[in-house]
């Protein structure tokens, strides 16, 4: 009898919190590495002071059956937990999800550097594999690289998640965003969801004014059913090999394929990753006959329909005084050859 009350109230002391909860103890975050030995668990508990002793965990561990399922992450755990909570806790996984915001149209690299700062991924792997045509044809996409297909979102993720992962949820959540309504329109549009996601893209860095999107989608659609150039600077932006912040008149003449100044047509893909409202305006442009916009300086742009007012509204709100140039260029129509004139946004 005095031997099975001695076994019992051991177990009781093993199974038992190392503080009660009145005590309120502060909440803990412990990493768990990949690969990390159940001893080394039970070692890292110990001097977190989350256990009383990694002997009676390693033997709580192995009544459970759970040297071998301790999952890696990080863990919320607190000193008024039982270590067979803590235990539970582990071999299920509830590991610590951080919640990370990327923003609408940031690039693959710029999306690179959120999830590293917030230490969720390697920036290098990440990168790799969003341009890793053969990881990129596994999640159905005919491109050369994720750029326009990584929705921009809230997301929540442990620390670490492999890059494929985070790149495969933001895929995912861009077909959740992709209704049947829309695919529809962009079939009756005749335009596939590449094409959609480009012009998209573009859009989405023409104006941070939400309510302007479909007014400037209005104006590449028209450009794009008369065959003239775009003229976007964001895509003779994003073909540059090095972009200092300051974009030249010699840039325009860049022979990349995203140079919309040299091409006409969509670029060849997208430009960055654009969200549901420049998607939306893509898809149900403003109905218009306007062809060209300038920046007014104040977020918004002055749209026009015909060159000489565009070339006025340049001359209120580019010329005098002499301002920063933004897009829209002004093009000649009837000129095979586009390029930029005085007087262009």
């Amino acid at each position: 009898m005095l031997g099975g009350l001695a076994a019992y109230l051991t177990i009781r002391w093993i199974e038992s919190p190392v503080l009660s909860e009145s005590a309120q103890p502060p909440v803990k975050i412990v990493a768990i590495p990949e690969g990390t030995t159940f001893l080394r668990v039970a070692q890292i508990l110990e001097r977190e002071q989350l256990i009383k002793s990694r002997s009676s965990f390693m033997w709580l561990g192995k009544r459970l059956e759970a040297e071998r399922k301790i999952r890696p992450g990080e863990y919320e755990l607190n000193a008024a937990m039982p270590p067979t909570e803590i235990l539970s806790k582990l071999m299920a996984g509830r590991v610590v999800l951080h919640s990370v915001t990327i923003p609408e149209g940031y690039t693959i690299s710029q999306i690179a550097d959120v999830f590293a700062a917030h230490g969720i991924t390697d920036r290098t792997e990440f990168v790799r594999l969003a341009h890793d045509q053969s990881f990129v044809k596994t999640l159905g996409i005919s491109a050369d690289s994720v750029e326009g297909y990584l929705y921009p979102d809230t997301y929540r993720f442990p620390r670490p998640t492999a890059g494929k992962d985070i790149v495969k949820a933001m895929v995912d959540q861009l077909r959740y965003v992709l209704t049947t309504e829309w695919q529809a329109r962009a079939k009756e549009m005749r335009m596939t969801t590449h094409q959609v996601l480009t012009l998209a893209s573009v859009i989405e860095k023409e104006t941070g004014a939400g309510e302007e999107r479909p007014h400037i989608a209005s104006v590449f659609h028209n450009r794009l059913k008369k065959r003239i150039p775009l003229q976007s600077d964001p895509t003779v932006i994003y073909g540059l090999p090095n972009f200092d912040g300051n974009l030249r008149k010699k840039d325009l003449s860049h022979p990349s394929p995203y140079n919309t100044y040299r091409w006409a047509g969509l670029p060849p893909g997208p430009i960055a990753n654009p969200g549901a409202d420049s998607i939306r305006a893509a898809l149900y442009p403003m109905t218009t006959s306007d062809l060209y916009f300038v920046s007014k300086n104040n977020g918004t742009h002055q749209f026009s329909a015909t060159l000489v007012e565009h070339n006025r509204a340049v001359e209120q709100y580019q010329k005098r005084p002499r301002r920063v140039r933004s897009s829209q260029t002004s093009v000649v129509p009837t000129k095979r050859v586009h390029g930029q004139q005085e007087g262009a946004s």
